[in-house]
């Protein structure tokens, strides 16, 4: 099949490596963690993800201010902050319902992200937009008429494309994050879309605080993403992902010990 968009990147002997070590640890955890059976644990892994993703972003609530709000208890914190955090655990929760290859769940997992922080939640965006690092522009995403075409065409490459699911999320990461199709949002949206992806191939990425990697290596995180950019492929930010997807799963394994006695 062919397919009008066709994201540039190489398997490297590394990237390989990895998907086949990633693919044999987590089939071992899935049989050992009971998962299904700890939902203390899947909270904790949740309440991780959030907090996670958010401070990427520069949300200033710590982790204890994000579990005493998914507890339902009143923090003192700028409410930007506090609404960012209660649409994400909105967002997460409603992961398994959502078809990572459709159009409308996309949208409207933005409108529960993003809603009171945006003007245009769970829409795409209407005007042209730049990264920036500090005052340096970094990317110039797609014209703003270009968005809902280039989505498309990607949501479909990811659902029929003959990749491993582990290179496929990552792909499609990275490629979420060039388009760039909102107004705000789209590195929480980004992150959120693998993990959807990756639940899709096994559920137990559902649970993956992947997002604790990330922020822990988060210069290395847009590094990679620009040197993407600036290679033109993908190749550099698949090695990251995959890299903090094992990482993540080794810090898993630890934790399910503790908490499962393994």
């Amino acid at each position: 099949m062919d397919f009008l968009y066709k994201p540039n990147y190489t398997i490297t002997d590394e990237i390989l490596s990895l998907v086949a070590q990633i693919a044999a640890r987590v089939d071992v955890l899935a049989m050992q963690s009971g998962m299904e059976q700890n939902p203390r644990l899947r909270r904790i892994n949740r309440i991780r993800s959030v907090h996670s993703s958010l401070a990427i972003e520069n949300n200033s609530l710590s982790l204890d201010q994000v579990t005493a709000i998914m507890d339902g208890k009143r923090v003192l914190a700028p409410p930007q902050d506090i609404c960012e955090v209660e649409n994400a655990f909105q967002a997460y929760g409603k992961m398994m319902a959502f078809d990572p290859y459709d159009r409308m769940d996309l949208l409207a997992a933005h409108q529960i992200m993003m809603k009171d922080l945006v003007r245009e939640p769970g829409q795409f965006r209407s005007g042209n937009v730049g990264v920036f690092k500090g005052k340096d522009i970094v990317h110039i995403a797609p014209p703003a008429g270009m968005v809902s075409g280039l989505m498309a065409d990607l949501l479909l490459w990811a659902k029929a494309a003959p990749v491993h699911p582990l290179i496929k999320s990552c792909v499609f990461h990275y490629e979420f994050e060039v388009i760039h199709p909102f107004s705000d949002g789209n590195g929480r949206m980004g992150r959120m879309w693998q993990t959807l992806l990756l639940r899709g191939w096994k559920e137990i990425f559902a649970w993956m605080p992947v997002e604790s990697i990330i922020k822990e290596r988060q210069e290395e995180y847009y590094a990679a993403i620009g040197q993407s950019n600036d290679a033109g492929d993908a190749t550099c930010f698949i090695t990251f992902m995959l890299r903090a997807i094992e990482e993540t799963l080794e810090a898993y394994y630890a934790t399910n010990a503790e908490f499962t006695g393994a």
